[in-house]
Parts: structure tokens; sequence; C-alpha cells
């Protein structure tokens, strides 16, 4: 299992993960809120397998110099 998400797309997984999970359990918005889990969890782990489905890669190619 290859990172194939970058930094500041792991960073917006997380927050958003967070703020999604932290309304719902203020209340402001009802269960579906839950599934904050999948971004946060995909940025914490650094790999998302959508994005393996799709070909995608926003992780930065590393120099062979």
């Amino acid at each position: 299992m290859k990172t194939n998400e970058g930094g500041i797309d792991r960073i917006l997984r997380i927050v958003a993960g967070l703020v999604l999970m932290g309304l719902t359990l203020t209340g402001t918005i009802g269960a579906w809120g839950w599934i904050g889990v999948v971004p946060l969890a995909t940025g914490l782990i650094g790999w998302c397998p959508l994005y393996t489905l799709l070909g995608i890669n926003s992780c930065p190619m590393k120099s062979n110099s």
C-alpha cells in the first residue's frame, strides 16, 4: 500500500473529518456526519482506495538526484 495523498490533501482530509464528527457530536448535523471517519482515516493513513481505483496520486514525486 503506497502513499497516494500529498501533505495538503492529508491535512484537508483530517480537518474535514474532525469537523464533520465534531458537528455530529454537538448535534448540529445528523448521524450522517459520522462519515467523517472516512476522510479522517484516509488522511491519517495517507492512502485512499478511491484514488487507487481512479489512478490519482496527489503525493509529490521524489527526484532521483
